[in-house]
């Protein structure tokens, strides 16, 4: 490593510690110790594979602004010294701080396109990721027929290096598994081989059937040029990516770029204080909701005892981990009048009020949306007499509110009026029976002053505004409402899973969104040998993929068997084991997750409209945008803000680096920071 620094140095190109890029008089349009501009963009070349595009969707979740060429399109622009660079205000500028190809020489090498990049990255000091490449001499590896290997990564551990772990993947704890979901799918294809001179790998794997480890992940210094060089297979949704993604990204851009990338996890529970319906093993449905045909009496329903509200408390000490309380006090007065007038839960979890976030949910649970005919499964609109769909009125919406607030806050709950979960995201447009949000919701959320109200991300992933509110999407937890124990849920997931033949409702055979699972679940065992890992994936999924949106269940699922902790509890233990203690998972409030999600979206709007401008002279950053808007950006540790007088700490620590939703300070039209030297 000593040595490829010292040829590094010696190169025409010399970069400092912080990556500042010197151009001498033998650079095109350059004077002595013209430090250039390097705009703060990523070129993306783009041939349509799933690596390539992988690491596009993280510049995007990120915030980081890109251009992309496709190779597949024949009106794209042609790579040349004037696409790449030009001069502003005297001073040459480098178009893009990055560049990503899904291969070391997608142009072919010595074509006047792969020249022309080559020389842009050897003058600016530009890195360059080949997203996805075999092993060999040309990208700083031996052949794998030289002590290395090359086929399935499916099941195999892989450790982040010294060298890895020293920068750019510092956020890993070290170790961790490439996926093996399907033991007949083939999930992950990789090159392992040993480095020669100038290559520094950043991710090993012991060489299967050899001795040693090989490279998947590493530079290459070369030719006054850096590579960072992957040699497996994946797309943007695989675990082994996902953990990577960050390094990759931060490697790109030398940890100076636009953008932030947080790991967040939240989970909602609804229906505290009330009881849930319990699924009928007999029957395959839920008595007492819409879903059975022909009713029937209702199976005791479940509700959390005390004793289970002072598990939960002990439980989110334990695992450093705070959950949101989403409450319908009327119905829990109802339980309460209903039984001799006490209740014992809702006081052990008044007396715990302080342990918990708080969400109002409404006072009684009521569907705010149209009023439903019950009549039929599945259920429709009921019509007004002229034929027009029947609503619930502003006035009740507004009351269920109003109520469920008031008393909250005459029990000394930490609220937040700004906050709303309705039942069943109930109110908003419910296809198919009510193609449009009930016309008196947003004026009934004016009334109470809610600006961030929760909707279900599988049906609207993207925030949207209601009236003067936006919504803030979760995502259901596959852990059922209507039961309480292992072998209930056990019982109505095989009912969803399973084909007909196999005794199951036969759905996932017609729903081409669903598969069928192989046989049936074992009632002693399916819970926590394969639910509880299925749903633990998908949620660590959202996680490490800068996703903030909450996930939801019920309270139901923290009676009985309690088994929602199995599933969040493997959640944190699977993220602790992967991420070093610099990258804590990120457990946001719901307002501050709407406030998260509506910053992103100006931000991307402003980015599409080409309102912002940023780029980096020597150890100086500057970022134009619109008046108002917020600025994401994350850079080195020892970053300042310049102040009007002075300068500031920029940002806050994460990952190794420091960032945040920055704008200009007082009297400045930029946001203007001072890298570490």
């Amino acid at each position: 490593m000593a040595q490829s620094a010292r040829r590094w140095r010696n190169t025409a190109v010399a970069l400092s510690t912080a990556g500042v890029l010197t151009l001498g008089s033998g650079a095109p349009g350059a004077s002595a110790a013209v430090d250039p501009r390097i705009d703060l963009r990523v070129l993306v070349v783009d041939d349509g594979g799933s690596a390539v595009r992988a690491i596009a969707a993280q510049l995007k979740s990120t915030g980081i602004p890109y251009t992309t060429v496709d190779l597949n399109d024949s009106r794209r622009p042609v790579l040349t010294a004037a696409f790449l660079s030009d001069t502003v205000g005297g001073r040459p500028r480098a178009k893009f701080q990055g560049v990503v190809l899904p291969n070391e020489a997608p142009f072919g090498a010595g074509s006047a396109e792969q020249s022309a990049l080559e020389a842009y990255e050897r003058t600016y000091g530009i890195p360059q990721v080949d997203a996805y490449t075999w092993a060999h001499p040309g990208v700083g590896l031996d052949y794998t027929s030289e002590g290395g290997w090359a086929g399935s990564l499916d099941g195999r551990a892989a450790t982040v290096t010294a060298a890895g772990r020293a920068k750019w993947f510092g956020y890993l704890d070290g170790a961790f598994a490439f996926e093996d979901n399907s033991p007949t799918v083939q999930e992950s294809y990789g090159y392992v081989a040993r480095p020669r001179e100038g290559f520094t790998s950043y991710v090993d794997v012991p060489v299967p059937e050899g001795s040693g480890n090989g490279s998947l992940v590493g530079e290459y210094a070369h030719d006054g040029r850096r590579e960072l060089v992957v040699t497996f297979a994946y797309n943007q949704h695989q675990q082994q990516f996902r953990l990577l993604a960050r390094g990759i990204v931060e490697w790109l851009t030398q940890g100076v770029h636009l953008g932030r990338d947080r790991n967040h996890f939240a989970v909602h529970i609804d229906d505290v204080f009330a009881p849930d319906a319990r699924w009928d093993t007999e029957r395959n449905c839920t008595p007492g909701d819409i879903d059975c045909v022909g009713g029937g009496e209702e199976i005791d329903p479940i509700r959390m005892t005390a004793a289970d509200a002072v598990h939960a408390a002990q439980w989110q000490r334990e695992h450093g981990f705070t959950m949101d309380m989403v409450y319908n006090a009327g119905s829990g007065e109802e339980w309460k009048s209903e039984h001799g007038g006490t209740d014992a839960l809702t006081a052990r979890l008044l007396a715990d009020r302080s342990q918990y976030r708080w969400i109002n949910h409404t006072y009684t649970h009521p569907f705010l949306g149209c009023v439903q005919d019950t009549s039929t499964v599945p259920w429709t609109c009921a019509k007004n007499a002229d034929g027009s769909t029947k609503y619930m009125s502003r006035a009740e919406i507004a009351a269920q509110i109003r109520d469920n607030h008031k008393w909250g806050v005459a029990k000394g709950l930490p609220l937040d009026r700004t906050e709303l979960v309705t039942g069943e995201h109930s109110g908003l447009k419910t296809l198919p029976q009510q193609p449009n949000d009930n016309p008196n919701l947003a004026g009934a959320l004016a009334d109470n002053g809610v600006k961030w109200i929760a909707s279900d991300n599988s049906r609207e992933p993207e925030q949207r505004a209601v009236g003067a509110a936006l919504t803030v999407p979760r995502h259901p937890m596959n852990v059922y409402y209507n039961t309480g124990t292992k072998a209930e849920m056990v019982d109505e997931y095989n009912w969803i899973y399973t084909s007909a033949e196999d005794g199951g409702s036969g759905v996932c055979t017609t729903n081409p969104a669903s598969t069928c699972l192989d046989a049936p679940l074992d009632p002693a065992t399916g819970y926590d040998e394969y639910i509880v890992p299925q749903e633990a994936r998908i949620a660590l999924g959202h996680v490490i993929a800068n996703d903030p949106r909450p996930h939801y269940a019920h309270q139901s699922n923290l009676a009985e068997d309690r088994i929602l902790y199995p599933v969040m509890a493997k959640v944190l233990a699977d993220y602790r084991a992967l991420f070093a203690d610099n990258t804590p998972v990120e457990n946001l409030a719901q307002k501050a997750i709407g406030t998260e999600l509506q910053r992103r979206a100006a931000w991307r709007a402003a980015v599409a409209n080409n309102r912002v401008t940023a780029y980096r002279i020597g150890s100086t950053v500057t970022v134009t945008a619109p008046s108002g808007t917020q600025i994401p950006v994350t850079a080195p540790e020892g970053t300042r803000k310049q102040l009007l007088l002075g300068t500031t700490a920029f940002g806050t620590p994460y990952a190794g680096a420091r960032s945040a939703w920055a704008t200009p300070a007082a009297l400045q039209s930029a946001l203007t920071l001072k890298l570490p030297s």
